[in-house]
């Protein structure tokens, strides 16, 4: 199984979808993201097949109040879990609710903040926070994260120059809406694979444009020599 920070988000509508694609790339991938509609299709058992052979990033975005966010990190950090998102829009005594939860049970799965949806423009934010910087509330929340004793957060290619100096290098970044054929569809701010690594991300998550490729696997191929590429323009910068 080889390392790389590519994780694969299978946001299929079936598991036998979600399958027919693993059985294609199973042993191209270390890390695979799975949502609420595959893990309501699926529950414990999918997570204990899947446990098997990936490391399995579910993407909740929980956001509640603190003692059922608690309940649910207690849960899952006893499934072997390798990550988890939380919505950093819940707030300080949810997240550090769930860091003790984590730390409680003696997990070492990953908790992260999702920072900003990478489907909200800057326009869409100031509908829903009219006044308020989108920079400003992209820094308080990644602070948090680092404050409570997050692991890492998710947030956008787009803001991680925010995050290289301070408390942001301290934080793994998570980075989704990665794309290698120029397709958006509903994630207004996204990179490649490329440009994402050389702005400092340490995981990029990547869905539609291999699973939706006429050959998946060679769409691998393709993000991982662009992680590559990546890398190597890291190596000479310093």
């Amino acid at each position: 199984m080889i390392e790389s920070p590519l994780i694969l988000a299978l946001d299929m509508e079936t598991l036998d979808e979600m399958w027919s694609v693993l059985d294609l790339v199973g042993d191209k991938v270390r890390q695979i993201k799975i949502g609420h509609r595959l893990f309501a299709l699926g529950g414990r058992d999918l997570l204990k097949r899947l446990n098997e052979r990936w490391r399995v990033f579910l993407d909740f975005k929980l956001h509640d109040i603190p003692s059922v966010v608690s309940l649910a990190v207690r849960t899952l950090a006893d499934e072997g879990v390798w990550a988890l998102t939380l919505h950093t829009a819940g707030g300080r005594k949810m997240l550090e609710g769930a860091v003790k939860e984590r730390e409680r049970s003696g997990s070492d799965m990953l908790l992260l903040g999702v920072t900003i949806l990478t489907s909200l423009s800057k326009e869409d934010w100031e509908e829903l926070a009219p006044g308020a910087s989108f920079e400003s509330a992209l820094l308080a929340r990644a602070r948090i994260c680092y404050e409570c004793g997050l692991n890492g957060l998710v947030c956008s290619a787009k803001d991680l120059d925010l995050f290289r100096e301070g408390f942001g290098k301290e934080l793994i970044k998570v980075v989704p809406g990665i794309r290698i054929d120029g397709g958006v569809e509903d994630q207004a701010r996204t990179a490649t694979p490329k440009e994402a690594i050389v702005k400092g991300a340490d995981f990029i998550v990547v869905g539609r444009s291999i699973t939706r490729a006429k050959d998946p696997r060679l769409a691998i191929d393709i993000i991982e020599k662009e992680i590559r590429e990546g890398k190597a323009c890291l190596e000479r910068s310093f």
